[in-house]
């Protein structure tokens, strides 16, 4: 049974080196694209756009054209193609911010609601949370020392944040680099304490995404997110 599992996660390490090699970014097009499949299950009444569909389509698509350019070397570390991603994720999380601001206000708007409106309002301010833990994991992975091309470069920016590994190394392999699932762990605890835990935001621009994703938390936990029981 250990040789067993072993040589499973020796085909699961292969694996994942055969998809960065095919394409470093696979792993963030497809938070990207949770987060816009979770975009389709929001209520009709926070939708961005009507059809609720037409905004993820756009996204979409963007994104699966960023998708087929990763394979080709040359595009895929180029600063066109940094600028694109980014604009994928910001609109996705403009769409995330926008659809929040709908809900809320629906949410004030509705002093007596009905149990037939509340339970949809309430399923939006989950999926809201939860698009808001994938999108900023996905932020910071892109900030950090310059972004992903950069780190595996060798004069990658000063650090953006902190890990215990980077403090404590003898915890860690010697190679230790942070990967996409690192910063999804920042991301998820900074939305769930609303402050930093164990990595440490050390630029500006690091600590003004913790502060804007931990008041975004904040405002869909504590007032969508209640105000939706209080509907039911």
């Amino acid at each position: 049974m250990t040789n067993q599992l072993r040589n499973d996660r020796i085909r699961g390490e292969k694996l994942l080196e055969r998809l960065a090699r095919l394409d470093p970014y696979w792993g963030a097009q497809l938070v990207i694209l949770l987060a816009i499949v979770l975009d389709l299950s929001l209520s009709r009444q926070v939708a961005v756009l009507n059809p609720a569909w037409l905004l993820p389509a756009m996204e979409g698509v963007v994104l699966i054209a960023l998708a087929l350019a990763s394979p080709h070397p040359r595009l895929r570390h180029t600063p066109l193609r940094r600028r694109l991603s980014l604009l994928v994720i910001g609109l996705v999380s403009a769409a995330n911010i926008v659809s929040l601001v709908l809900l809320v206000s629906e949410l004030l708007r509705q002093k007596n609601g009905t149990t037939a409106t509340g339970v949809p309002l309430l399923g939006s301010g989950i999926v809201l949370w939860a698009t808001n833990v994938l999108l900023f994991g996905v932020w910071y992975w892109m900030l950090d020392r310059g972004g992903p091309a950069a780190r595996a470069g060798h004069d990658p920016d000063p650090p953006d944040f902190l890990f215990v590994q980077m403090t404590e190394p003898h915890h860690a392999p010697p190679d230790w680099e942070p990967s996409l699932i690192d910063y999804l762990y920042t991301s998820f605890t900074n939305a769930t304490a609303f402050s930093p835990t164990d990595t440490m935001p050390l630029t500006a621009t690091a600590k003004s995404l913790m502060a804007a994703q931990a008041l975004t938390a904040l405002v869909t936990i504590g007032l969508v997110v209640a105000r939706a029981v209080n509907v039911l």
